[in-house]
């Protein structure tokens, strides 16, 4: 990883406590060098999804995702809750971690503290009622935090470290390809789980990592504690 993505990356995770992003070892596959077994690491990446659910696009990508194997990280608007309760309960029962994207995805510094927290409690609320349990991570829209929310709001920050640009893009090559001309170890990757030519780049993605012997994993993955 480059020095300048490193200092980008060790940003990514702010909070009420001191936390550290580090990259944990996973060993998939064992050589034999001169009677001594030599393990090689996985590098591993994180694909994040912002802006939905949205009926079809984030439908299809489950199954995708199912399909593969692949864990990955959805911050979900409020505002999209309503009527898309199954899509969440199936993100949860099958294993993907959900965040917080605010209700009608505002950027945090323009508006009152009141209305800054309402945007993320009413949105917490909304998950809380799905799945039982209350997201621990938001993504500030626009990648924007205001760190006095934290007196107010017991949350994580998460931002990016590798930007698809897919929401401008809109072009399934032109994404894969911006995406694995820069993608390394230790990678945060953002995506929209509201656009077909998103859904398709992300799968297309998937399939070159894991053949490149990628390890998918949540954000929450990528932090010890």
């Amino acid at each position: 990883m480059t020095a300048e993505k490193c200092a980008h990356v060790m940003c990514v995770f702010t909070g009420i406590c001191l936390l550290a992003l580090t990259v944990q070892s996973f060993p998939v596959q064992t050589a034999e060098t001169g009677g001594d077994a030599v393990r090689a690491e996985a590098p591993r990446v994180a694909l994040t999804f912002d802006d939905g659910p949205d009926a079809l696009c984030t439908a299809r990508l489950l199954d995708g995702l199912k399909e593969r194997q692949i864990p990955a990280t959805f911050f979900i608007q409020g505002k999209c809750i309503e009527g898309q309760e199954d899509l969440i309960l199936r993100m949860y029962q099958e294993g993907h971690l959900i965040g917080n994207h605010t209700y009608d995805h505002v950027k945090l510094t323009s508006v009152s503290d009141q209305d800054a927290v309402r945007q993320v409690i009413k949105t917490s609320n909304a998950i809380y009622e799905i799945t039982g349990e209350y997201p621990t991570y938001i993504r500030p829209p626009f990648g924007e935090w205001r760190d006095d929310l934290d007196c107010h709001v017991e949350m994580i920050p998460v931002l990016w470290s590798l930007d698809s640009r897919d929401w401008v893009l809109q072009d399934t090559d032109q994404v894969v390809s911006r995406v694995l001309e820069s993608v390394e170890d230790g990678d945060i990757i953002l995506l929209h789980d509201i656009f077909e030519t998103s859904v398709d780049a992300a799968l297309e993605i998937a399939d070159t990592l894991l053949e490149e012997g990628y390890e998918f994993v949540t954000v929450e993955d990528m932090i010890i504690e």
